[in-house]
């Protein structure tokens, strides 16, 4: 019986002893995977893309005034046949415009006016272009003095914007564009692994920026809108392994 006792606290120290080694083994190794997860590379890759605008935008807004209302409706209507015919000329047919809200104001019932009056009532139409046809848009406003000679007083409350140029098919170069800058971000981790004597592991951590439409030319003060060549921009950030 006593060597029984004696036979089984050796297997147990065994047991023991084995559990330890392995559990040595283990932590070791733990610790080997996290040094090695712990040497990376933050790089950032960039794709751009030189695109042409598809759609143009451009709300018209035109006023007449008059002390007699029906006299100032009535010459909004003879100006929105006129501005019609126009871009008739110039290619924009009427399915591509939109007459908005008519607006009307009564000067004698604003509270806040000072000075005298010299048309009762302001009336203002709005008509929004919405096209394709970039260039027609492009050649009726280097046109738009006709207007002007006939008699149409462009503007509401002295602002009539120009047009608005849109690239509406940023989702069809996404794809393209997000390879191209985790390609460049590649190409900066692949140097630094092999500047640093490694190699280049996996992706540890991938961001993808935002997409950015930009104007071609960046002269201050230019808005994206107010130009028809454009710039996409897409910057994205990469975490990758350095092995040994």
């Amino acid at each position: 019986m006593s060597s029984s006792s004696g036979f089984a606290k050796f297997v147990a120290a065994v047991v023991v002893s084995a559990g330890i080694a392995g559990a040595g083994w283990l932590v070791g190794k733990g610790l080997s995977d996290m040094r090695s997860l712990d040497r990376f590379v933050t790089v950032k890759g960039l794709a751009e893309r030189d695109v042409v605008a598809d759609r143009a935008v451009w709300p018209i807004t035109y006023v007449a005034t008059d002390d007699v209302l029906q006299n100032a409706q009535a010459k909004i209507e003879s100006d929105t046949a006129a501005l019609l015919a126009f871009l008739e000329t110039h290619g924009i047919t009427k399915d591509m415009t939109e007459l908005q809200s008519l607006q009307v104001t009564d000067q004698l019932a604003q509270s806040y006016r000072s000075g005298p009056i010299e048309s009762r009532y302001i009336v203002s139409q709005t008509i929004q272009v919405r096209t394709d046809k970039i260039d027609a848009v492009v050649a009726a406003t280097q046109d738009i003095g006709k207007l002007l000679q006939g008699g149409i007083v462009l503007g509401g409350q002295g602002y009539n914007p120009g047009p608005s140029f849109m690239f509406t098919k940023l989702n069809d170069i996404k794809p393209e564009m997000i390879a191209a800058a985790t390609a460049n971000a590649r190409e900066s981790a692949q140097q630094f692994a092999t500047d640093s004597g490694g190699h280049l592991g996996g992706i540890r951590r991938a961001t993808q920026g935002l997409f950015q439409i930009l104007p071609a030319d960046g002269a201050p003060n230019t808005m994206e809108s107010q130009q028809i060549n454009k710039t996409v921009r897409v910057v994205t950030t990469m975490e990758y392994l350095i092995e040994d």
